[in-house]
């Protein structure tokens, strides 16, 4: 990894050119797609900056796949990323969660080795309130054999991802993206229209501040979730409390977790036993980030990057943070002994 230091500039273009430096095989395939993702990335941040001056805030008429009402930003943003990417020859497929089935390229352009997987705009049910909204997405290699991408090509472990990242559209915008060596982010410094690097190589503390999760369905969870939660607040066992922040967005929550330490669980419960958040748009990829920060993700049951797909909208618990934090939800879940220590 090329090492920087604080005083240099750092143009996330310049960063990604020299991370592809280290590995002589690379054919640039990977990089123009984390260029395109990019742009894309700036082009919503501007969207998202003018919400409150412009006719794009609220709801549409429309439901997405999920049985959700779609944001007018939801539209945009979808609109947005599949414009970008799907001409530049580096894609054979994308799929997005707010569509239905996968999104394969015109037959005009050429297609790539790539697939990409996004959540284009993740808590936008709170843009109204000024609430930061991100972006998700996630990189798989093709691995069928036909001109386009197919279903298996995307339903592939998360393990197998070669990419993955998000954009948190907040005070500023950040990208924070993996290809496997390291975590690392970058803010987009609207003067010049670049995002910099401002967080090389992100460490997640192993022992976590925060606890991020929703109280609300706690009625519905099962004992052995409740046990998790009470010992996350210092109620049971003998752990120091953790501080409750809840923002009800994914990018925010798991951004300020991240770089501060803590945990995001989205348990299963009664109403969703399969879990709420998305296997292949949310959990793989902030799983591959977080994992590459030195953290851990699991569904309560198994590491989320071990787990195999089988619909290209499933749903997921997660446990996602700081190692401990994790580690103590997974001990709990799966009735293994406490850790003793001496």
């Amino acid at each position: 990894m090329v090492k920087h230091t604080a005083t240099s500039v750092v143009t996330i273009d310049r960063f990604i050119i020299e991370e592809e430096r280290n590995h002589p095989e690379a054919t640039g395939e990977l990089s123009g797609v984390l260029y395109d993702l990019a742009l894309a990335a700036k082009m919503i941040a501007n969207k998202v900056r003018s919400a409150g001056l412009a006719d794009i805030l609220g709801a549409t008429e429309n439901e997405n796949v999920q049985g959700e009402v779609q944001q007018k930003l939801d539209i945009m943003a979808n609109e947005i990323i599949v414009k970008a990417m799907d001409h530049g020859g580096r894609l054979c497929a994308m799929a997005s969660e707010e569509e239905p089935g996968i999104i394969q390229i015109p037959e005009a352009f050429k297609c790539g080795k790539y697939c990409l997987l996004f959540d284009p705009l993740d808590g936008s049910s709170n843009i109204d309130v000024n609430v930061p909204v991100g972006t998700i997405f996630s990189v798989v290699r093709k691995i069928t054999r036909g001109r386009h991408g197919e279903l298996e090509d995307m339903l592939q472990p998360g393990r197998r991802q070669v990419a993955a990242g998000y954009v948190i559209y907040g005070s500023s915008t950040m990208m924070v993206y993996t290809t496997g060596q390291g975590a690392h982010g970058f803010t987009l410094d609207p003067s010049i229209g670049e995002f910099l690097l401002s967080h090389p190589n992100i460490r997640i503390p192993e022992n976590g501040r925060y606890l991020s999760v929703n109280d609300s369905y706690e009625q519905l969870w099962d004992d052995k979730v409740r046990s998790v939660m009470r010992r996350y607040k210092g109620l049971e066992g003998d752990r120091s409390p953790l501080s409750r922040r809840y923002v009800g967005s994914l990018v925010a929550d798991f951004h300020r977790n991240l770089l501060g330490g803590g945990i995001f669980a989205y348990p299963a419960n009664r109403k969703t036993p399969k879990g709420k958040l998305r296997l292949l748009y949310e959990a793989n990829p902030l799983a591959f980030i977080v994992e590459q920060a030195g953290g851990m993700a699991c569904d309560g049951a198994q590491r989320v990057l071990d787990v195999q797909p089988t619909e290209l909208h499933q749903r997921t618990p997660l446990y996602i943070g700081s190692k401990t934090d994790v580690e103590l939800a997974q001990r709990v879940l799966s009735g293994q002994p406490e850790l003793v220590v001496a």
